[in-house]
């Protein structure tokens, strides 16, 4: 497949990069190269290879959601350099 200075500018402009032409030139030279070795992969013949879903045997790996508090909610608020009777007082954002 052919890849022209105006596929490759379009690319550019979708990547929000600006290209020198002779930067431009050089992306559709490798983007022809990359769309031709992508093809050339789809000649080969895998009929023989089983697909690979997983990688490391696992299975599960998550965790039951459980929820432990560490310290009570008074002793976190005496933490605070400033609180009102149950929360964190912060200072004004707007």
């Amino acid at each position: 497949m052919k890849v022209d200075n105006k596929t490759a500018r379009y690319l550019a402009s979708l990547s929000n990069i600006s290209l020198s032409d002779e930067a431009l030139a050089a992306l559709a030279a490798d983007l022809e190269q990359i769309v031709d070795y992508i093809g050339d992969l789809g000649s080969l013949d895998t009929s023989g290879v089983e697909p690979t879903y997983q990688v490391t045997g696992l299975s599960n790996v998550w965790r039951s959601d459980q929820i432990q508090p560490q310290l009570p909610r008074q002793k976190l608020l005496n933490l605070a350099p400033e609180r009102t009777t149950h929360s964190v007082k912060v200072p004004k954002v707007l």
